[in-house]
């Protein structure tokens, strides 16, 4: 058995001594005061030997309460260090990145002990090692759980999917008419119409490499951090793009922001007077689209705005908490942050989980290779990091874009 089980096994059965223990004495302790009250009010006074009695009595008790209430302690901390305890016992790993799964590689070990011309290494890994969180979409049902000083990407909000084809084949509802009525016995049921349209979405490339010194892969740590902070960023940052902006041109995903609906204002009630009513009515529209918001992309500098807004009277943040490590949500939905220059005094809401889906053709892989162009000649090593995926939309009109300014 574990040693922390039994650990926690072991306070579990002293608590439990001690509290019979307890029960014991406060049984005993309640007729003892009641006795010396009686020998009180008749004498006058109490004996020196019930006095004695009492107070041991009182004593012990005190004494196991005090013992109760530490054991109960260590228990309620042994079971909080347990439910952090995964895979029979031993503490549960955090989620690794790409860095992390190439250098603990046993191939790349032995590579990087013997590097010599014409030699070329390929690392796959989980689709997971170049995202920014290890969760599923945003469906309402699923939470979100984030790594510290990590933030949401565009495609942490969109449904997960994988593809063995070099482009992936799906229907586009374009226009539904719902003709559902109330019909008599014995008449004909009335038709619902819905317009699809095909679509063929192809599988784009997503790469890039850099070189590093050779006497880089003597030291892995530094590998990590260049692979993590530098190969696995810029894939992220160029994906985000090509997730919002992709023309659908050539090489290019075709971007939800190109595909979404532009906003107008649904209600005849209410006229937006700042971005927080327009990012509400956006939801409006695009609950009216028979689909529920799931979350928000906004660019950094408009979702700061909106956490440094104050109230006029106490001048406190209304928002946000300056020293807390709440995660970004508007109108109770997740937000991706990002610093896209197409993205500021813009937003975009709609129906990520539901409505657009990635498709991953392949898992992530990072290439290390010494074959590269003048790699043996100057004593450099090339790193390529790549990933191919392919983007769904399929109610366009499930996502909605406009500006977060309002007019006077």
């Amino acid at each position: 058995m574990d040693p922390e089980d039994i650990k926690k096994d072991d306070v579990a059965n002293q608590l439990k001594l001690v509290n019979a223990s307890v029960k014991e004495l406060t049984e005993k302790a309640l007729p003892a005061a009641e006795n010396a009250l009686k020998e009180a009010k008749k004498a006058g006074d109490l004996s020196e030997k019930t006095k004695n009695d009492v107070d041991k009595l009182l004593t012990d008790l005190n004494t196991q309460r005090d013992l109760q209430n530490q054991l109960a302690t260590q228990l309620g901390e042994a079971e909080q260090m347990f439910a952090r305890l995964g895979n029979n016992g031993s503490q549960a790993p955090a989620r690794n990145r790409a860095g992390d799964l190439v250098i603990v590689d046993e191939a790349m070990i032995e590579f990087s002990k013997n590097v010599s011309a014409g030699r070329r290494l390929a690392i796959d890994m989980p689709r997971n090692a170049l995202t920014s969180f290890a969760v599923n979409p945003v469906d309402g049902s699923t939470k979100i759980i984030t790594n510290p000083n990590q933030r949401l990407t565009v495609r942490d909000l969109l449904a997960p999917g994988d593809t063995e084809s070099n482009a992936v084949a799906y229907l586009r509802e374009m226009l539904f008419t719902n003709a559902a009525a109330p019909v008599a016995e014995n008449t004909t049921k009335p038709y619902s119409e819905i317009t699809f349209e095909e679509v063929l979405s192809g599988v784009k490339t997503i790469a890039h490499l850099m070189k590093v010194a050779k006497q880089t892969l003597d030291d892995l740590p530094q590998l990590r951090s260049i692979i993590n902070g530098r190969l696995l960023n810029g894939l992220k940052r160029v994906e985000d793009t090509q997730l919002l902006f992709g023309s659908g041109v050539g090489n290019n995903l075709h971007g939800i922001y190109t595909q979404a609906t532009a906003f107008a204002n649904p209600s005849t009630k209410t006229t937006p007077s700042n971005s927080l009513d327009v990012m509400r009515l956006a939801m409006l529209q695009v609950t009216l689209a028979e689909l529920s918001a799931t979350g928000h992309v906004m660019h950094d500098i408009d979702w700061t705005d909106i956490e440094l807004i104050k109230d006029a009277n106490t001048k406190g943040y209304l928002f946000s908490n300056p020293f807390g490590t709440l995660e970004a949500r508007l109108w109770g939905l997740p937000v991706a942050q990002t610093n896209q220059a197409g993205m500021l005094d813009n937003f975009l809401t709609g129906s990520f989980a539901d409505a657009a889906q990635i498709f991953d053709r392949e898992d992530a892989n990072v290439v290390v290779s010494t074959e590269n162009a003048d790699d043996f000649e100057k004593n450099m090593v090339s790193i390529r990091a790549e990933e191919r995926l392919a983007l769904a939309v399929y109610r366009p009109q499930a996502f909605v874009k406009g500006s977060l300014t309002v007019g006077p």
